[in-house]
């Protein structure tokens, strides 16, 4: 475990607001935007490029605070997207940076909008998708930001999304097939001509990525006829197409393409690590100074129209981010401000990336995170077996990378090593890992998660008597399944957000999912047939909710749209009537996760007292970080030390 003697690094360092987030150039280049706190909720704040000193806050929302934000290429608006309280209704809101305040310019109750296309050719307008006539399909709009003013470009009669490039044309539309393919359109007067096909083993692995400056080459990920997929540019007028970028482990990640050209510079590939693949060679003596700057690895994340100036994200293990402004011209990067000033001189771990074998064959790769002062000789194991917690990713089509992961390092802070897996149905490792978890929510894939236990108990990594697992999402689905099919593993479990019955997580998603709807079908289980709701059922931790003999503390947003609120009541509601112990912690203004700091800290000062009495790791006390946050216990709050009386003090006892 940790050295007694490693300080607490405290919880608002690791789960509070950053200091700075999502830098961002004017497309000009004379100011910066970002993310920073203004009465401790993150607004936009805009500085002179040259004067960071004299940054403004020009939002100034109070409640969940601003994510996703962008400049509009006039240079004097910001546009950002905010919901209510976690629901996922996004409206798009626009900021008028020469006095005009801020305008809501989707101002219609319980309905979505998303940013389809931004282009320095229209710079006071935007491309919108909205789903205000058919709560299940978006249509596309162009939208005046000044005004306000809607212009409807085609209505959506049953499609996924749309396609369209820098001149704002639409050039395509997709569509979900019965058995979970896809069929790209191409438009024709008032309908629609059959453009692509892309098999169902491909649809997770094939889609368009954006058109060059002349919108006639299409650049497209794609792994029809092979495994991994690569960059493919296809000339529309010719169908000639034209390999750019492929790797036989992986499928291609990041693209950069120039900001006016539209061109490919370079791409990213990432087994255990990222690799760059430089294309374009004008930027490669910019990349081989970059690497010279600072320590991590490097990430382009905005850029000027006329590219001179660039902003670098340097990311590390152990430590904070930290952005640069780099000048083309006069090829020096100067040092701007990390993510979060207090990690400094913290006690941070480093992470380890490992590859390890299922049971199957299958190779995962893996990392892990150990406590300081458990590993004395530096080999990367410890002197000694340690408590570990098991964190699965969410999706599960998504990935786990090498970087800089709070949930890591307060684990390990905690005394507990951390373990991360990319299991089967995992991104980014080729179509036939990904289809190898298909109808396997509750089977293969949960075997690989294992696996990767018992590799860390092998490795004596993990003491296997204090084992437990933590997750949000599918990773709130992998922590009820651990301890349903698996309850001779685990200590204990902390859900966040996880659904616990498979049938009617799928019945109840959001309107505005059901085009996709045959993914989940093909891929998880089809509840309109016999066959798939048995296997739904079988696979859904729900029905197994007898098997629990561990502690399980559940963290649920109330407004959740994806795993619904009733996905928790029901598990927990089961456990009580077998009177099986179960913590409970509910959140009136969130949704899927929580995205209100002070709810956050709040729930993880009661998971780390909850691990800490399953696993003998180390806890700060709840202390005030209860304060601001809207969290009620419904059930179970004498399950955690302190928890009690920390309600009795904010009056809920």
């Amino acid at each position: 475990m940790a050295s007694n003697d490693t300080p607490l690094i405290p919880r608002t360092v690791l789960f509070g607001n950053p200091d700075r987030a999502s830098v961002q150039l004017s497309p000009d280049g004379n100011q910066i935007a970002y993310l920073a706190p203004r009465a401790g909720v993150l607004n936009v704040w805009v500085a002179p490029r040259d004067a960071l000193a004299a940054a403004r806050p020009v939002t100034d929302d109070a409640g969940r605070g601003i994510r996703f934000y962008g400049w509009a290429y006039t240079n004097t608006h910001i546009l950002y997207i905010q919901d209510k309280n976690g629901d996922e209704n996004w409206r798009l809101y626009v900021v008028d940076l020469q006095g005009g305040g801020v305008k809501d310019l989707t101002p219609f109750e319980g309905v979505q909008a998303r940013l389809q296309e931004l282009s320095p050719h229209f710079p006071h307008e935007v491309l919108v998708t909205i789903n205000n006539r058919n709560v299940q399909l978006h249509d596309l709009y162009r939208l005046d930001i000044r005004s306000g003013a809607l212009t409807l470009v085609r209505q959506n009669d049953g499609f996924m999304g749309f396609l369209t490039d820098d001149a704002f044309r639409l050039r395509g539309a997709l569509r979900m097939t019965p058995d979970g393919g896809l069929e790209m359109y191409q438009p024709a007067g008032d309908d629609w001509s059959l453009w692509e096909t892309i098999p169902a083993e491909d649809s997770l692995t094939t889609g368009a990525a954006g058109f060059d400056k002349s919108g006639e080459v299409l650049f497209m990920r794609d792994s029809r006829d092979r495994d991994t997929a690569a960059l493919l540019a296809r000339n529309l007028a010719t169908g000639a197409t034209t390999l750019v970028a492929e790797d036989p482990q992986v499928d291609v990640g990041d693209i950069v393409r120039h900001p006016t050209e539209r061109h490919v510079q370079a791409v990213s590939f990432v087994y255990t690590r990222k690799r760059w693949q430089i294309l374009d060679p004008a930027i490669a003596p910019d990349l081989a100074y970059l690497r010279t700057v600072a320590d991590g690895e490097a990430e382009i994340v905005s850029r000027t129209l006329d590219d001179r100036f660039w902003i670098v994200l340097y990311l590390v293990d152990d430590g904070p981010a930290r952005f640069y402004l780099y000048d083309r011209t006069a090829h020096a990067a100067r040092f701007l401000f990390t993510n979060r000033q207090d990690l400094e001189g913290q006690p941070l771990a480093k992470m380890h990336a490992v590859t390890l074998p299922a049971r199957d064959g299958l190779t995962l790769i893996a990392y892990y995170t150990l406590p300081l002062g458990a590993d004395s000789d530096g080999d990367g194991f410890p002197d000694r077996p340690v408590p570990l917690v098991l964190f699965p990713h969410g999706g599960p089509w998504g990935r786990d990378t090498w970087g800089y992961n709070p949930w890591h390092q307060w684990l390990a802070n905690r005394g507990y090593a951390a373990l991360c897996v990319n299991f089967r149905s995992s991104t980014g490792f080729g179509k036939g890992f990904i289809n190898a978890g298909n109808f396997e929510w509750g089977g293969k894939i949960m075997d690989d998660q294992i696996d990767a236990v018992r590799w860390a108990v092998a490795q004596q990594i993990a003491d296997p008597g204090r084992v437990g697992v933590m997750g949000g999402s599918f990773g709130g689905y992998s922590t009820l399944g651990g301890l349903t099919f698996n309850p001779e593993v685990f200590a204990c479990g902390v859900d966040l957000v996880g659904p616990s019955n498979l049938v009617t997580l799928l019945e109840s998603v959001p309107p505005y999912w059901r085009p996709m709807f045959e993914m989940f079908a093909t891929r998880v289980g089809d509840p309109r047939t016999e066959a798939g709701r048995a296997l739904l059922k079988k696979h859904s931790p729900l029905t197994h909710v007898a098997r629990i003999c561990r502690p399980l503390l559940i963290g649920q947003g109330a407004n959740d749209p994806r795993v619904k609120q009733a996905e928790s009541d029901q598990i927990v509601q089961a456990m009580q009537a077998k009177g099986i112990p179960v913590t409970y912690v509910l959140y009136p203004d969130e949704g899927h996760g929580f995205a209100r700091p002070e709810n956050n800290l709040s729930f993880t000062a009661i998971a780390e007292a909850f691990l800490a009495r399953c696993l003998s790791g180390r806890y700060q006390p709840i202390g005030d970080d209860f304060q601001r946050s809207s969290l009620t216990v419904p059930a179970g709050a004498d399950n955690v030390p302190g928890l009690p009386e920390a309600l009795v003090q904010r009056g809920q006892g």
